[in-house]
Order: structure tokens, then sequence, then C-alpha cells
């Protein structure tokens, strides 16, 4: 990963498309994250800011990101101050990870105002604060820092705006032909040109020495690296190599493994955080619910050992038979008072003698009767075991995958993951304010590369509403092969294969094998699929199907999402 100065650099400048556009809406779908609607040259954009301590970022997303019911404090007080208001200049403070947007708007009065959203793009210290540039104070920010957290800069409503410690490195546009030359007169290494340039991140200096390498004059080599961040960078990219992954406004040309290209740095970064920033946010809401069903899970894989035991012990109901018998048909052979009797095992082909144990309170004929009442018990209760065994497997399959459904969520859907739970008599719905008209489960919508409209359950709600309500009975069915999934349909009785082969990637992607290779995907028309009587919500039997083997594509999911 490499949000570094230089990224922020190339950012920059792919934002000034924004210059002079107008802030239409202003959303906070989490506490660390905000998104500016903005109208500019004609065209709509979103603006996303993050300070995930490990997503952070800033750039244009083309994800719709779900919003909470009521706007959050910090999201009303920017719509306080900038809702209307216009961009009249982008900016990146001193090379470093800093954005600087700076508005013009109006107060409540209509007075003329100007407000700076400054971005901190710093891992675990990121931030987003809003300013008053005639006063130099901080209006307020998304995380407060009190004196007894960071004595060098306080982050409170009120409190003078102090920028982050200036770094005492060179300046990649300002240093000199002569201080390169002299710098790079030795051999230097990644960790030297950190230390001494701003904005380097350890992959770009790693690429840059890559570069240096096939070059006589490394100061033409360093200033044409630098201006190749320029405009929004010469070639973004996405790379996979030893198991990371990896991008940059720039080829990396150092890295040998799996690359994406893409056509400006805002498209590069919803592929990265496309799928992570998603799970985070889906965390934030269902961090309890994945717990709930985890500790549920757990305690009916504990109960299926015990049921095992149980199994086992329930078993020997052919030993309590066989001693039944044998002490009947010896009942003049002993007496009251002994604790075990030898008898010859009729029922046994070499004939050898048995030991049984009996009960020296007990007439011979009482303890006939106790091994056949115990017989009888161990019958029943190994049905009884039976049934609980299949019940108890047929719900941790159930609870596996609602937990799948809730990693592989989106915001939207956990609430109807938690109804379902409630209907089927398992969780209590939280106290919330009553919605108007419960809605109905929405699938949702893709488009295949060929226009064919695509359609995918989300949840076991949505998996039914798809299935059995709104898929017409020619109409193509995908599931994967015996593993938790999504329910996919192509609205068409006969797509073609690129539409069909993109339908099968759908449900790899939205299944359990999402991170296998060459999964199974089952498909076939929707008049085959039934759902038993008494199946639990997402459950059902197919027939005639046909299988696909399909390698889940993250990069598929978004054109396809893009094109809906």
């Amino acid at each position: 990963m490499a949000f570094d100065g230089l990224f922020t650099y190339s950012m920059t400048a792919d934002l000034q498309q924004l210059v002079k556009g107008r802030i239409t809406k202003i959303h906070q779908p989490n506490a660390q994250e905000v998104v500016l609607h903005i109208r500019a040259n004609g065209s709509n954009h979103k603006l996303l800011f993050s300070i995930h301590p490990s997503y952070a970022r800033v750039h244009l997303t083309e994800q719709s990101i779900e919003n909470p019911a009521e706007p959050p404090m910090f999201c009303m007080l920017l719509r306080k101050h900038l809702d209307g208001g216009f961009i009249s200049s982008i900016k990146q403070h001193d090379f470093d990870r800093i954005i600087i947007v700076e508005i013009e708007s109006k107060n409540e009065i209509g007075d003329p105002i100007v407000r700076e959203l400054h971005a901190e793009i710093m891992g675990r210290h990121s931030n987003l604060l809003l300013i008053d540039k005639e006063q130099e104070k901080i209006v307020d920010s998304l995380k407060h820092l009190p004196p007894s957290v960071n004595s060098f800069r306080t982050v409170l409503p009120g409190q003078p705006y102090i920028a982050p410690p200036a770094q005492n490195k060179w300046h990649p546009l300002t240093v000199t032909k002569e201080q390169l030359g002299v710098f790079f007169s030795e051999t230097k290494s990644a960790k030297d040109i950190v230390s001494q340039f701003m904005g380097f991140s350890p992959l770009h200096a790693e690429e840059l020495l890559f570069r240096l390498k096939d070059t006589k004059d490394k100061v033409d080599c360093f200033q044409h690296f630098i201006a190749s961040f320029q405009h929004g960078g010469t070639q973004p990219m996405y790379v996979v190599a030893n198991n990371k992954t990896y991008y940059s406004p720039i080829a990396l040309t150092h890295l040998q493994g799996d690359v994406t290209n893409y056509s400006n740095v805002h498209e590069l970064l919803d592929r990265v955080f496309f799928a992570r920033a998603e799970r985070d946010r889906v965390k934030q809401q269902a961090g309890d619910l994945e717990r709930w069903l985890q500790n549920e899970i757990d305690k009916l894989t504990l109960k299926i050992k015990k049921l095992n035991k149980d199994y086992e012990h329930a078993s020997r109901l052919d030993q309590f038979q066989l001693y039944g018998e044998l002490l009947m048909a010896n009942i003049y052979a002993f007496e009251k008072g002994v604790k075990e009797v030898t008898v010859m095992n009729y029922y046994s082909e070499t004939g050898e003698e048995i030991t049984i144990p009996v009960s020296e309170r007990k007439t011979p004929i009482e303890n006939a009767q106790s091994y056949y009442t115990k017989y009888t018990k161990a019958k029943n209760a190994l049905i009884m075991v039976q049934e609980q065994l299949e019940k108890t497997k047929d719900e941790i399959v159930y609870f596996e995958m609602l937990s799948q459904q809730v990693q592989q969520a989106a915001p939207s859907d956990i609430e109807e993951i938690r109804e379902e739970l409630a209907e089927q008599g398992y969780l209590k719905l939280r106290h919330a304010r009553k919605k108007k008209k419960q809605a109905k489960p929405e699938p949702e919508r893709y488009v295949s590369s060929t226009g064919v409209p695509i359609s995918v359950g989300k949840n076991n709600k949505q998996n039914d509403m798809l299935t059995f309500k709104i898929a017409k009975r020619t109409d193509i069915w995908l599931h994967t092969k015996d593993i938790p999934g999504s329910h996919v349909v192509i609205h068409m009785s006969e797509p073609d294969e690129t539409t069909l082969r993109e339908a099968a990637t759908l449900a790899a992607y939205f299944s359990k094998a999402r991170e296998s290779s060459s999964v199974p995907v089952d498909y076939t028309e929707i008049r085959q699929v039934k759902k038993p009587n008494g199946a639990k919500p997402g459950f059902v039997i197919y027939f005639e199907q046909k299988t696909l083997y399909i390698d889940p594509d993250e990069a598929v999911i978004l054109q396809l999402k893009k094109q809906s």
C-alpha cells in the first residue's frame, strides 16, 4: 500500500476537475467516512474522505454507500457550513499526505465565509478537520485530540489550527540539480530516499532505485520519476505480488506479479478498497451479530460432541437385549444377592460363556426386566438422539450460511438478516423507531457485458424474494455447488456464454468460496428450483442442473456493478 505524499500529489492534481464545483449534498455514512456530492463541469461526483486507520484515503468514488437514518453531528455541522458552497481550490500541503479543499460559502445571515476541509491521510493518526480560514481556528473534526493526548497539536473545536510538524526533508519539486547530483553520487538504499525526500514511501523508493539502475543520468531520472506523478499519474495500477497487494499512480516496474491497469487513480482506489472498506462498514454495524452467530455455531458444535457420546451409549441396546434374554433363559440358575452371573451365550456360534453384571438387591426376574427396560430406553433414546443430531447439524449449516452472508453483506442487508433471525425465534429485534412500512427485500442488481440484467440475493430474505417472487419460470438460476452462497438470477431464458459466465462469477464471489479458485457453480431454470415444506429461509432443492467452474474475480464484480 502506498497512499504517500507522491500518491497525494497525483490525487490532488486529478481532483482539480472539482474546482469551481458546487457542493449539493453531504453525507456521513459512519464515524470514519464523509462523502461530498459535487456538481462540476456538467457532471455529478462523489468525493469520499476516509480516516480509517488502515484504509485512509481521499478520492472520487462510484460506489453507493449506505447512510444512517439520522446524520451524525459532524455531518450536520458540515451541512451548515459547506452545503451549497463552491470549491475555490484543492491543494496539497507541503508535499505531505494532506489535501486541503477550500470552499466559499455563506453563513446563516448570507455573509460570505471561507472554510477549509483538511484531510490528513496518516494511518491511525488520520483526521478530517473543518477550518475557519479567516480566524485559522478549528470549527470541528472527526477525531478530537486533547492536550493530554497530543501536547504539540490540540485538535478541538475553537482551538487555533496547527499544521502537523514539518518534515526536515528535501521537497521533490524544489530540490536543486546540484543537491541531487551530490546525493546520488553514492549508492543509496530505499531507506536513504525515504529519509531524505518528502512524500516517499518505501514502495516508491524501491521503484525509483529500480529505475536508477538502468540510467547514467540519475538526476534526470529522478526528475522524470517525480514528473510522472503529475496530472493524476501516468499508469495507475494494482499489483498482486508475493501474496501482497500494491497500488500506485505510476507503473511499478520493480514488482513481478498480477497487474491490473486503471484509467485513473479514483477507479484504482475503488478497486483496492471495494471489498475491504465495505467489509469494515458491515463490521461496525454487525460486529455483535457476527459474534452471536459464532457463539451459536460453537455451542452447537459442542452439542454435536455430546450427542455423539449419547449416541454411542445408546448404541449398546443390542447388548442390553442380549443380557435380558440370557438372564430370562437362566432364571433358575442364580438367586438374589449375587453381583454377577456367568451363563452360556446361546446366540454365539462358539457358545462361549458370558458374565453379566446384576444387582444383588434384585431378584433374577427383576434383573432380567431391568435389562429389558434399558433396552427399550436405549432404543427410544437412539431415535431421539438421531433426530437431535440431524436438527443440530441443520442449524449449524443454517448459522454458517448466515455468518457467510453477514461477512459479505452490504450494511443495508444486515437489518434483514436480524429480522429473519427474529422471525425464526432466535433473536429479539433491537428497540428502534418503527418504520412507516416494512420495505420489501431488494436483491442487488447488475448488468452483464452484453446488457443482460442479473440479480443477486445478499441474504435469505432477498434469496427467497428473488427466486420465488421476482424471477420468471424460464429465467436462469445459479448457485455454488454444495457451498453456502447467494441465489443469482439471469433475467433471460437463453443467455449468451459471456452473461452466463459473468453471472457464475457473481455466484462464486458472493459465496463462502470467494477466496478459492475453480469454484463449481450450478445453473438451471427457475422452474427446476423448489422449496421443501418447512425449510428455513434460503434453503432450496433443484434439478436438471449443469455446472461451470469459475475463478471469483473482484474486478469483474466492480465492472458489472458499474454497468448497472
